[in-house]
């Protein structure tokens, strides 16, 4: 599931999410002047993506939202590599980001 290993299996996905998008509040997207479908960058300490921007209200402002399912969008490039002592698993759901208009 973190790979997309069976996500991009699941036809019905790429009806509702065709491809990788940042869904952000409209009250973050209208005090950046970003609107939806414009590209935009997401940075973090670890490295940026570019992506659509997708303009909703559901995203709480000052957060964002995102999938890691597209290949093409490595979107875990941006997360910390540190593991959990115990579960030696990644933190894949949380990573602090920086957002803006792409040039």
């Amino acid at each position: 599931y973190h790979t997309g290993t069976m996500t991009q299996r699941t036809g019905a996905l790429e009806v509702f999410y065709p491809a990788e998008h940042l869904e952000m509040n409209c009250i973050d997207a209208a005090r950046l002047g970003i609107a939806e479908g414009d590209k935009v960058k997401v940075i973090s300490r670890r490295g940026e993506v570019e992506l659509a921007a997708k303009i909703t209200e559901i995203v709480m402002p000052g957060m964002v939202f995102t999938s890691f399912q597209y290949p093409d969008v490595p979107i875990n490039k941006l997360t910390n590599a540190a593991r959990d002592p115990i579960s030696k698993i990644p933190e894949y759901k949380v990573c602090a980001v920086k957002v803006e208009k792409a040039s």
